[in-house]
């Protein structure tokens, strides 16, 4: 079948066609050059459509129950007549790059409501727990119509506060019982968290829970405080009994609009902007470089030397950007 044009595309975004969302995500998540062209083409053509949806991220620990937590907020949102989109990250295995990509088994209900839509892709060793093209899926998401958009990150960890850079409100997913429950999670996690959220507090657990979240709503307190009039709140949840969701979308409603109310809104989304940017020029900085086959050639020989203690990685990180400076000059 032959590929549709960015134009057909564009219309059939625009007009709702699921089957051409799809098709134009797997153009943005292309790694082919003529991919890239047509993919950004496209995403100029629909940007004056984009921005209105909430975008949150929600992470969380190991065990945590993400994705049961999305299938029952995600069908609480639809419930209310919200149109919800999840970009679902997987893990890739780091020899093979492959991905389960089994979201949409894990999100049963949500993943057969009309009015939702569930993207999972591999995050192919990108840090950040995001897939490095997640912030174009959700311009074509947002542009198809939906109003939330919802990323799910591939867990909770150093570089996890990468998905903060590209949502309005981040949620992160605790649950109680596991010993120090301030050990769990990482202190970065908790410097950038809009809303925690100790999930599972259901059973013999509630307890737990109610004490976990005290707890670290305190720790919260003494280690940031408020900003810009905002402190962060603990709430206790049951993705499983479908408790606590609607506080839950409560505190995402309330965290927006005082993002507005104070102008914090519109600066964090031009931040955002510039910072998505700058990591597309790294991007293809890097892309460039490992490219051109002369550099390759060199850059080999001098990992050779690196792996035998003949020079040190910052000596041969300095010689191959002069080699490339020079290529690039030479041009």
């Amino acid at each position: 079948m032959a590929r549709p044009s960015v134009e057909d595309l564009y219309a059939g975004i625009r007009a709702g066609n699921r089957a051409m969302l799809a098709r134009a995500i797997t153009l943005v998540e292309s790694e082919r050059a003529s991919d890239f062209e047509d993919a950004q083409r496209l995403l100029n053509m629909l940007l004056p459509d984009t921005g209105n949806a909430i975008r949150i991220g929600i992470s969380g620990i190991p065990g945590a129950g993400k994705s049961t937590f999305i299938d029952a907020f995600g069908m609480m949102l639809t419930e209310q007549g919200k149109r919800v989109a999840v970009l679902a990250i997987d893990p890739s295995s780091t020899v093979s790059r492959g991905s389960i990509l089994g979201d949409k088994t894990r999100m049963a209900r949500l993943s057969r409501e009309e009015t939702a839509f569930i993207r999972p892709s591999p995050s192919s060793g990108t840090l950040g727990g995001v897939h490095r093209k997640t912030r174009e899926t959700m311009l074509l998401c947002e542009a198809f119509g939906f109003d939330t958009v919802i990323i799910e990150t591939v867990g909770v960890g150093q570089s996890e506060t990468v998905v903060a850079e590209m949502v309005d409100v981040y949620l992160v997913l605790m649950i109680a019982g596991t010993g120090d429950e301030l050990q769990g999670i990482k202190r970065g996690i908790l410097e950038v968290a809009d809303i925690l959220a100790i999930n599972k507090a259901d059973g013999d657990n509630v307890k737990r829970a109610q004490l976990a979240r005290r707890e670290l709503q305190t720790a919260l307190h003494l280690m940031r405080g408020s900003r810009k009039g905002w402190q962060p709140p603990v709430l206790a949840c049951s993705a499983l009994e479908g408790t606590g969701l609607d506080a839950i979308w409560e505190q995402i409603l309330k965290h927006r609009a005082l993002m507005i109310e104070t102008g914090e809104f519109e600066t964090k989304r031009s931040e955002q902007a510039i910072h998505w940017m700058w990591n597309m020029i790294e991007d293809g900085l890097l892309s460039s470089l490992r490219q051109n086959d002369d550099i390759a050639a060199k850059t080999s020989e001098l990992e050779a030397r690196v792996n035998r203690g003949e020079l040190t990685p910052s000596s041969a990180a300095t010689a191959v950007l002069e080699a490339y400076f020079q290529a690039m000059r030479a041009r």
